[in-house]
Order: C-alpha cells, then structure tokens, then sequence
C-alpha cells in the first residue's frame, strides 16, 4: 500500500507491505511534527530520499533519529544536502527560473539540511526485499545526479524525475542534464501500465512521457 502525505506542494510516501514500511522522502522542517505522526505505528525501517533537493530531505536526520531508522539515498546527491547550488539548475518555465534564481540569490542558506549518516546507498537495480518491501530502485538521473525512484506492484514513485505540479503531469521541469533527464523520462514510460506518484502534484497513470 501506497500512502500519500501531502504537505503543500510537497509529497512524501510511505510504502507498506505486512508489517514494515519504508518512509520515502521527508519534506520540508515545518512538517518534521505532521509526518512523525503520519509514520506512527508504521514500523519504519528506511528512509529512502528520492534526491537530496531540501524540499526532499530537510526532515531526514530528525525522522532518522525519532523512527529509529537509517537514511538511504545516492551518494552523488549527497553535495545538495549542504548546498543546493553545487549542482546548477535549469529550467523552461518561468516558475522554474524563478526559484533558480531565488535559490542563488541566498546561496542556498534556507535551503541546508541537517547533516546525518548515510546508511545505505542506493543504485540502480536495489533490493528493499532486506527492509520487507518487495519493491526496488530505478536510476532516474536528470533532475539530478542521483535522483532515484521506487518500482513496485503498487506503481512507481518517481520524486521529481517527473512531475505533476502544473498539469498536465510531463517530464522534469527542473533539471540539472536535460539528456539525462528526457532518457529517464522514457525510462520510466517504459515500466508500461502501472500509477505514477510525483514529488510535486497528484498520482497519474504512467505513459510515454
């Protein structure tokens, strides 16, 4: 089971199969309380980060250290968690240029999370059998360096490789390497019939994207 937690524009998900769960990603610090009590009884056992953006990320240590739980993620994103401006931004749309823009103009200071340990590093081809879930990771690079998603039966949830932010749900629309970035939009179109659920905007059916 897929659970969505909506916090503004932000989603994070919790992927439960019996009795273990994983936490994927973990919005921004002001919904550090709503989603510890969202993974209540939950028994999770990773945090898995689809991407090291803060907007992802900022929660991790402080749900690491309440849940009990060990923070997963690529390593090659581990850069953006102290600074969001180490891997420079594009975007086609003025929204995205606008947050680009704003993100250096404060040299990523809002932006910073709390260090943590990395417990487990992600890569394409991952089991999350050892954490309960019969579920692995997909590379979804483009959006960043690192950025992952998690296939499953219940479908496939992308973090920001794709979006849904401003339908109609398409490809990233903020990116660090549009080749990277248009290949792993149609790698994940490939997965075939299954639900897609975005970091930002409402589930949708997957497609050739």
């Amino acid at each position: 089971m897929i659970q969505r937690l909506k916090h503004g524009v932000n989603n994070a998900y919790i992927l439960t199969q019996g009795d273990s769960s994983i936490l994927i990603d973990t919005a921004t610090k002001k919904d550090k309380s709503k989603i510890l009590r969202a993974c209540a009884g939950k028994n999770i056992r990773l945090i898995v980060l689809t991407h090291g953006h803060y907007d992802h990320a900022q929660n991790a240590a402080f749900l690491s250290r309440a849940l009990n739980a060990p923070v997963a993620m690529h390593p090659a994103d581990v850069p953006l968690l102290s600074d969001m401006n180490s891997e420079p931004l594009q975007s086609p749309v003025w929204t995205g240029k606008i947050l680009i823009w704003f993100t250096k103009l404060t040299k990523g200071r809002l932006n910073r999370c709390e260090p943590f340990d990395l417990g487990v590093e992600l890569h394409d081809g991952f089991s999350l059998e050892p954490y309960g879930i019969d579920a692995q990771v997909i590379a979804l690079p483009g959006h960043t360096r690192g950025s992952i998603g998690i296939v499953s039966a219940e479908g496939l949830i992308a973090g920001d490789a794709l979006t849904n932010l401003f339908p109609p749900a398409g490809k990233a629309a903020l990116y660090s390497d549009q080749a990277a970035m248009h290949a792993s939009a149609a790698k994940a179109g490939a997965l075939g019939d299954m639900t897609v659920y975005f970091g930002h905007g409402d589930p949708a059916a997957n497609r050739e994207w």
